[in-house]
């Protein structure tokens, strides 16, 4: 395919608003793209190489506006450039308006004029050329080989390859609009396409692969150990969501931590980041654990945490230090320990695992790694409360909070839908007052350990109450605020106490939900005890109208 004629079919794509009409000219596309459909898959979407490809063309904005200056003559300078860009906002825009072609030098190509037949396989070999450049004097040889490509391009080709080589290709195709095209070009189902994307995670592979051989073919791609796929994603919810959608809830510990993918074979370790940037050189802790506990072949999820000297997790400030480490990693090793907490797996054995069920793909988890301090601990409930005391727990940890899983969600790569819930952290706290409690049991028995709690009300200065907190407390804080609720016990039935309005909480919550359990006509969701504001009376608790404006701004 001439790359004129690719730069065509974008400019039509972008001048066309409506999403089903950029699905038919992309389509369209595909159908004619002959032998370059592989690499027009990727061109079209701003990419050169497979979105897991180690493969990166490492040319930075100044690089391609010194080639487009050079292409343009001599009285262009990149300064020049980057000035018109600064008016225009797209460098597309100012590289169809330079006067390119015709330019003389190394890298020319020999070509005296613009618009000489550019083809995009042409193009597609000499950006592999210039990916492939490296060590002294490889920055110098990018911007000949890029001038040579710009010397050769009409004004519409100038305008897609320099937005191609930034990556910023502006046309409005995603990964969905490519999905869909790549169904509707070549007949199979587009669930089908969604699957073999998910594996391979290289959309001109699967364009090829279904133009070629069709939703058999399709159907025959499996996960490859060594190369990376988009990691699953979790969007932000609540315990009520989780058990509300799914009946039950899978929980894990939420690590501050570094997002890794484990790829072993049994010869080779390979770690990937988030992005599937291959980490493995800096995390060499980590490759030695995996050989030594790990059964292969297998892909494994989870999250590489710094960890102090006792074990305890540190920041993630400090993951990143040894994530971006090249050099010195051996002196940086003994600074910062990392440890791996998979929580995940793909494949196992020669099995695809992405779509069986989370709790068996956890199983299969804990069947290939012999050392179960590695494996994140799981609980499956649907009790609120025991979410409670795994949330206290991973909290007093020193980590970040919990996840909830749905137990029979499939693993969709690159997905950010509501089958994994990252558990809010407490956005807003209130400030109640103390006007009872239950005696605890057990070894808790001589503490007071349910604390019913009261917001005001401004109108006559009473108390009315709202929920109850047990959580987020420590055998140690029991024993204090037992000592410092008893001299205000006013009356006691069984286990129950009522309790002079004197000490107030700060609580944290997930959300507040009406209720006709409470007299205020509102329910704490997840209560969780923060602290004792020793520094505010009761009078200066919150009052309810404050939590009915809070319940208000939840939606």
């Amino acid at each position: 395919m001439d790359f004129g004629s690719f730069a065509a079919r974008a400019a039509d794509v972008e001048a066309e608003p409506a999403d089903l009409e950029v699905v038919a000219l992309v389509t369209d596309l595909f159908a004619d793209a002959g032998e370059d459909l592989r690499v027009v898959a990727r061109f079209v979407q701003g990419r050169v190489f497979p979105a897991h490809s180690e493969t990166k063309l490492d040319i930075g904005p100044r690089l391609c506006y010194e080639a487009l200056a050079r292409a343009a003559g001599t009285n262009v300078t990149a300064s020049d450039v980057e000035d018109r860009l600064a008016e225009a906002g797209d460098i597309g825009e100012v590289a169809a308006n330079l006067e390119l072609g015709g330019q003389a030098g190394l890298g020319a190509f020999g070509a005296d004029s613009g618009g000489d037949d550019l083809t995009v396989s042409a193009v597609f070999a000499e950006l592999e050329a210039l990916a492939a450049a490296e060590g002294n004097g490889s920055q110098d040889e990018k911007v000949t080989l890029l001038f040579g490509l710009f010397n050769r391009c009409s004004s519409e080709e100038a305008r897609y390859l320099a937005r191609l080589v930034l990556g910023e290709m502006r046309i409005g195709v995603g990964e969905g609009t490519v999905r869909d095209a790549i169904a509707d070009a070549f007949d199979v189902p587009v669930d089908t396409v969604k699957r073999a994307l998910q594996v391979s995670n290289d959309y001109g592979l699967v364009a090829e692969t279904a133009r070629d051989e069709g939703e058999a073919g399709l159907d025959e791609m499996h996960l490859e150990v060594g190369r990376p796929v988009q990691a699953m994603l979790a969007q932000a919810g609540t315990v009520t969501d989780a058990l509300d959608e799914w009946e039950r809830a899978a929980v894990e510990t939420k690590f501050d931590g570094a997002r890794v993918q484990v790829h072993w074979d049994g010869e080779d370790v390979s770690l990937y980041s988030r992005n599937m940037e291959d980490v493995t050189a800096a995390l060499p802790e980590i490759v030695e654990f995996v050989e030594e506990h790990v059964e292969p072949p297998v892909i494994l999820d989870g999250e590489a945490v710094a960890v102090s000297a006792a074990g305890e997790p540190l920041p993630f400030q400090e993951i990143l230090k040894r994530f971006r480490r090249k050099h010195d990693v051996a002196a940086m090793r003994e600074e910062i320990r990392v440890e791996l907490n998979a929580f995940d797996c793909l494949h196992a054995g020669g099995d695809d695992l992405l779509e069986a069920p989370f709790v068996e793909r956890y199983e299969r988890l804990e069947a290939v790694v012999d050392d179960e301090s590695a494996v994140s601990e799981l609980l499956v409930t649907d009790d609120p409360e025991e979410i409670a005391t795994f949330e206290e727990r991973a909290l007093e940890s020193g980590h970040e909070g919990i996840m909830l899983k749905d137990p029979d969600a499939a693993y969709t790569p690159g997905d950010r839908g509501k089958h994994w819930l990252k558990r809010k952290p407490d956005v807003e706290t209130l400030d109640l007052v103390v006007t009872g409690a239950e005696w605890g049991e057990g070894r808790r028995a001589s503490f007071l350990g349910t604390f019913l709690l009261s917001a005001r009300d401004e109108d006559d200065d009473s108390f009315e109450t709202i929920g109850k907190v047990a959580t987020g407390i420590t055998d140690e804080e029991l024993a204090d605020l037992t000592d410092l609720l008893e001299p205000q016990i006013r009356s006691e039935d069984g286990q129950e106490v009522d309790i002079e309005p004197a000490v107030v909480f700060e609580v944290g919550y997930e959300e507040i939900q009406t209720s006709p359990t409470y007299e205020s006509g509102y329910a704490l969701r997840f209560p969780r005890f923060v602290t004792v504001r020793e520094d505010k009376p009761p009078a200066d608790a919150d009052t309810i109208e404050r939590v009915e404006r809070l319940a208000a701004q939840q939606g």
